[in-house]
Protein backbone atom coordinates (compact mmCIF):
# COMPACT_ATOMS: atom_id res chain seq x y z
CA UNK A 1 0.00 0.00 0.00
CA UNK A 2 2.95 2.22 0.60
CA UNK A 3 4.41 1.36 -2.34
CA UNK A 4 1.19 2.43 -4.45
CA UNK A 5 0.51 5.87 -2.38
CA UNK A 6 4.54 6.55 -3.61
CA UNK A 7 4.05 6.06 -6.75
CA UNK A 8 0.59 8.08 -7.36
CA UNK A 9 2.23 10.70 -5.59
CA UNK A 10 5.62 10.79 -8.00
CA UNK A 11 2.87 10.73 -10.81
CA UNK A 12 1.02 13.54 -9.64
CA UNK A 13 4.44 15.61 -9.16
CA UNK A 14 5.23 14.70 -12.77
CA UNK A 15 1.92 15.77 -14.72
CA UNK A 16 2.25 18.96 -11.97
CA UNK A 17 5.67 19.43 -13.18
CA UNK A 18 4.93 19.17 -16.66
CA UNK A 19 1.69 21.19 -16.42
CA UNK A 20 4.00 23.95 -15.03
CA UNK A 21 6.62 23.77 -17.79
CA UNK A 22 4.12 23.71 -20.68
CA UNK A 23 2.31 26.94 -18.76
CA UNK A 24 6.00 28.63 -18.43
CA UNK A 25 7.19 28.14 -22.22
CA UNK A 26 3.71 29.37 -23.15
CA UNK A 27 3.89 32.63 -21.20
CA UNK A 28 7.64 33.12 -20.35
CA UNK A 29 6.26 36.29 -18.60
CA UNK A 30 3.35 34.41 -16.61
CA UNK A 31 5.46 35.11 -13.47
CA UNK A 32 5.19 38.75 -13.72
CA UNK A 33 1.69 38.96 -13.95
CA UNK A 34 2.30 39.75 -17.50
CA UNK A 35 1.25 36.37 -18.96
CA UNK A 36 -1.15 35.39 -21.72
CA UNK A 37 -4.78 33.66 -19.53
CA UNK A 38 -7.60 33.37 -22.26
CA UNK A 39 -10.82 34.44 -21.41
CA UNK A 40 -14.25 34.36 -22.98
CA UNK A 41 -15.52 36.97 -20.27
CA UNK A 42 -12.71 38.82 -19.05
CA UNK A 43 -11.93 39.15 -15.08
CA UNK A 44 -15.68 38.23 -13.13
CA UNK A 45 -14.33 38.20 -9.65
CA UNK A 46 -16.18 40.96 -8.80
CA UNK A 47 -19.54 41.79 -10.14
CA UNK A 48 -19.39 45.47 -9.99
CA UNK A 49 -16.07 44.85 -12.47
CA UNK A 50 -18.64 44.04 -15.58
CA UNK A 51 -18.78 46.98 -17.65
CA UNK A 52 -22.34 48.14 -17.61
CA UNK A 53 -24.60 51.38 -18.15
CA UNK A 54 -24.80 53.91 -15.17
CA UNK A 55 -25.53 57.15 -13.59
CA UNK A 56 -23.19 59.62 -13.25
CA UNK A 57 -23.69 63.13 -13.39
CA UNK A 58 -20.45 65.15 -13.72
CA UNK A 59 -19.99 68.92 -15.57
CA UNK A 60 -17.51 67.08 -18.04
CA UNK A 61 -18.45 66.65 -21.52
CA UNK A 62 -19.70 63.70 -23.26
CA UNK A 63 -16.70 61.73 -24.75
CA UNK A 64 -14.53 62.06 -21.81
CA UNK A 65 -12.96 59.58 -19.92
CA UNK A 66 -12.44 59.73 -15.85
CA UNK A 67 -10.62 57.34 -14.19
CA UNK A 68 -11.94 56.67 -10.49
CA UNK A 69 -8.23 55.44 -9.00
CA UNK A 70 -9.83 54.71 -5.53
CA UNK A 71 -12.58 52.42 -6.62
CA UNK A 72 -10.64 50.76 -9.84
CA UNK A 73 -13.52 51.94 -12.31
CA UNK A 74 -13.40 53.86 -15.63
CA UNK A 75 -16.04 56.07 -16.81
CA UNK A 76 -16.96 56.97 -20.44
CA UNK A 77 -19.44 60.08 -20.18
CA UNK A 78 -22.21 59.63 -22.13
CA UNK A 79 -24.88 62.49 -22.77
CA UNK A 80 -28.19 62.86 -20.04
CA UNK A 81 -26.17 62.32 -16.85
CA UNK A 82 -24.90 58.76 -17.74
CA UNK A 83 -21.33 57.09 -18.60
CA UNK A 84 -20.56 53.38 -19.41
CA UNK A 85 -18.49 52.34 -16.23
CA UNK A 86 -15.41 49.27 -16.73
CA UNK A 87 -13.57 47.70 -14.53
CA UNK A 88 -9.50 48.69 -14.36
CA UNK A 89 -6.51 47.93 -13.26
CA UNK A 90 -4.93 50.94 -11.60
CA UNK A 91 -1.34 52.03 -10.28
CA UNK A 92 0.24 49.84 -7.32
CA UNK A 93 1.39 52.00 -3.86
CA UNK A 94 4.23 54.50 -5.42
CA UNK A 95 2.71 54.34 -8.92
CA UNK A 96 -0.62 56.21 -8.93
CA UNK A 97 -1.01 59.72 -10.17
CA UNK A 98 -4.47 61.71 -10.76
CA UNK A 99 -4.23 65.12 -13.22
CA UNK A 100 -5.73 65.71 -17.06
CA UNK A 101 -4.39 64.32 -20.41
CA UNK A 102 -5.93 63.58 -23.90
CA UNK A 103 -5.23 60.45 -26.14
CA UNK A 104 -2.70 61.42 -28.37
CA UNK A 105 -2.54 58.25 -30.53
CA UNK A 106 -4.32 55.13 -30.69
CA UNK A 107 -3.22 51.76 -31.49
CA UNK A 108 -4.12 48.11 -32.06
CA UNK A 109 -2.18 45.19 -30.62
CA UNK A 110 0.30 47.36 -29.91
CA UNK A 111 4.43 46.40 -29.52
CA UNK A 112 5.55 47.18 -26.18
CA UNK A 113 8.67 48.56 -25.32
CA UNK A 114 9.50 49.19 -21.72
CA UNK A 115 10.56 52.49 -20.79
CA UNK A 116 13.76 53.07 -19.36
CA UNK A 117 12.92 53.51 -16.14
CA UNK A 118 10.77 50.43 -15.79
CA UNK A 119 13.89 48.72 -17.17
CA UNK A 120 16.16 50.26 -14.25
CA UNK A 121 13.53 48.35 -12.14
CA UNK A 122 13.38 45.55 -13.46
CA UNK A 123 16.47 44.36 -16.56
CA UNK A 124 15.17 41.36 -17.24
CA UNK A 125 12.29 42.67 -18.97
CA UNK A 126 12.47 42.13 -22.98
CA UNK A 127 13.34 45.28 -24.63
CA UNK A 128 10.84 44.78 -27.05
CA UNK A 129 8.01 42.83 -27.67
CA UNK A 130 6.16 42.71 -30.61
CA UNK A 131 2.34 43.07 -30.40
CA UNK A 132 0.40 40.01 -30.22
CA UNK A 133 -2.35 37.88 -27.70
CA UNK A 134 0.59 37.48 -25.09
CA UNK A 135 1.98 41.28 -25.16
CA UNK A 136 1.18 42.52 -21.64
CA UNK A 137 -0.68 45.73 -23.58
CA UNK A 138 -3.31 43.33 -24.27
CA UNK A 139 -5.56 44.06 -27.55
CA UNK A 140 -5.59 47.96 -27.58
CA UNK A 141 -3.72 50.96 -26.10
CA UNK A 142 -4.57 54.37 -26.05
CA UNK A 143 -1.72 56.57 -25.06
CA UNK A 144 -1.76 59.79 -22.83
CA UNK A 145 -0.18 62.76 -23.75
CA UNK A 146 2.85 64.36 -22.40
CA UNK A 147 3.97 60.60 -20.21
CA UNK A 148 4.70 57.19 -20.93
CA UNK A 149 0.90 56.52 -19.51
CA UNK A 150 -1.61 54.30 -21.15
CA UNK A 151 -5.06 52.88 -21.23
CA UNK A 152 -4.73 49.62 -22.70
CA UNK A 153 -5.72 45.81 -22.24
CA UNK A 154 -3.86 43.48 -20.54
CA UNK A 155 -3.27 39.28 -21.01
CA UNK A 156 -3.87 38.86 -17.27
CA UNK A 157 -7.38 39.86 -16.31
CA UNK A 158 -7.27 38.85 -12.91
CA UNK A 159 -6.00 41.95 -12.37
CA UNK A 160 -8.54 43.83 -13.08
CA UNK A 161 -9.76 45.82 -9.91
CA UNK A 162 -6.53 45.64 -8.32
CA UNK A 163 -3.49 48.10 -7.89
CA UNK A 164 -0.57 46.32 -9.44
CA UNK A 165 0.52 48.54 -12.43
CA UNK A 166 3.13 50.91 -13.14
CA UNK A 167 0.75 53.84 -13.29
CA UNK A 168 -0.68 52.61 -16.90
CA UNK A 169 -4.56 52.13 -16.69
CA UNK A 170 -5.84 48.42 -17.51
CA UNK A 171 -8.44 47.02 -18.95
CA UNK A 172 -9.86 43.78 -20.09
CA UNK A 173 -9.16 43.21 -23.23
CA UNK A 174 -13.21 43.00 -24.51
CA UNK A 175 -13.54 46.20 -22.81
CA UNK A 176 -10.75 48.20 -23.90
CA UNK A 177 -12.01 47.32 -27.76
CA UNK A 178 -15.44 48.36 -26.29
CA UNK A 179 -14.21 51.70 -24.96
CA UNK A 180 -11.19 51.98 -28.44
CA UNK A 181 -14.00 51.75 -30.27
CA UNK A 182 -15.66 55.09 -28.63
CA UNK A 183 -12.82 57.31 -28.26
CA UNK A 184 -10.86 59.59 -30.93
CA UNK A 185 -7.97 60.74 -30.91
CA UNK A 186 -8.06 64.52 -28.60
CA UNK A 187 -10.19 62.92 -25.89
CA UNK A 188 -10.08 64.06 -22.28
CA UNK A 189 -9.13 61.81 -19.76
CA UNK A 190 -9.40 63.13 -15.96
CA UNK A 191 -7.18 61.06 -13.59
CA UNK A 192 -9.05 61.67 -9.54
CA UNK A 193 -7.11 61.31 -7.12
CA UNK A 194 -6.70 58.17 -5.12
CA UNK A 195 -8.36 60.13 -2.22
CA UNK A 196 -11.60 60.96 -4.35
CA UNK A 197 -14.30 58.15 -4.40
CA UNK A 198 -16.98 58.80 -6.91
CA UNK A 199 -20.05 56.33 -6.29
CA UNK A 200 -22.87 55.40 -9.56
CA UNK A 201 -25.82 54.30 -9.00
CA UNK A 202 -26.22 50.78 -11.56
CA UNK A 203 -28.50 52.10 -14.52
CA UNK A 204 -29.54 49.35 -16.64
CA UNK A 205 -27.97 46.48 -18.87
CA UNK A 206 -24.41 46.06 -20.23
CA UNK A 207 -23.86 47.85 -23.24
Amino acid sequence: MKRFCRVATAVAMCVAATAFATQASANPFAWLGLGYVPTDDGNRARADLQRRLVEYPTREAPGTIIVDTANTYLYYVLPGGRAIRYGVGVGREGFTWSGVKTVERKAEWPDWTPPPEMIARAPHLPRFMAGGPTNPLGARAMYLSGSYYRIHGTNAPSTIGSRASSGCIRMANEDVIDLYSRVKVGTKVVVLPASERRAAIGYGPNP
